[in-house]
């Protein structure tokens, strides 16, 4: 993919692996035909709002569940291995509906909204076994201290389960970043497209110009790639 992008525009693939005569007009190209910069600008507003809120929302809701009597503990983990299982597709007309009557439909809002939900049941799983692996001792001694249930979360359990924040962040945005299917569906505005819907115009335009194309994909791995790497 990489070496693809900086093949001159015209060259077929095959001829070689090490394009001969390396070259930055793709890149110039992908700019020129579409709005590449609004579309990532877009992309990288959804995960600045919503990493932070599904970080806040699972580690809540996993704080919880650890923290309830071991019985229910279980109770809940089914329930929300349940909501894992459900197909994303038997949720695209509900949530559509209720993006409307909430006015936030055809709104970036609608591809943030999920965040306020912990984002995926697999991430308040993540965060509930981290918080439950926290001996007892150290939740009786934080509240002998006199500090409540927000203390305990933000001051002892968030610290300690800081490994398994920062892989949800890291999952969290890659989901955000590489998601097609709901700025697709829940936008209608081609000025709100993020860049999944930009590389698939950009595939519309010309569907045999590889080097483009694959310029195109190496604009959109560099964020995440770069995140993996820090």
């Amino acid at each position: 993919m990489f070496l693809a992008a900086f093949r001159p525009p015209g060259q077929p693939l095959a001829s070689a692996l090490w394009p001969a005569r390396p070259s930055l007009d793709n890149f110039q190209r992908l700019f020129a035909v579409l709005p590449i910069g609004r579309f990532t600008l877009n992309s990288l507003l959804v995960v600045v709002a919503a990493v932070p809120l599904t970080l806040l929302t699972a580690s809540w809701a996993g704080f919880a569940m650890a923290r309830l009597p071991r019985p229910t503990q279980r109770r809940w983990v089914l329930l929300s291995f349940m909501a894992l299982m459900v197909p994303g597709v038997a949720l695209w007309s509900s949530r559509f509906l209720v993006y409307h009557r909430l006015g936030i439909g055809g709104t970036l809002a609608a591809l943030i909204a999920p965040a306020l939900m912990g984002s995926s049941p697999f991430f308040v799983l993540m965060f509930y076994r981290a918080f439950r692996r926290i001996p007892s001792a150290v939740y009786d001694a934080a509240r002998l201290d006199g500090a409540g249930v927000l203390a305990t979360w933000g001051r002892v359990a968030l610290p300690i389960a800081r490994p398994t924040a920062v892989a949800v962040a890291v999952l969290t945005f890659i989901l955000y970043w590489g998601d097609f299917l709901s700025p697709l569906l829940y936008l209608d505005d081609a000025r709100r497209y993020t860049l999944p819907v930009g590389l698939q115009l950009l595939e519309q335009l010309g569907r045999s110009d590889y080097p483009l194309l694959m310029a195109g994909a190496v604009w959109a791995t560099l964020a995440p790639l770069a995140l993996v790497v820090v």
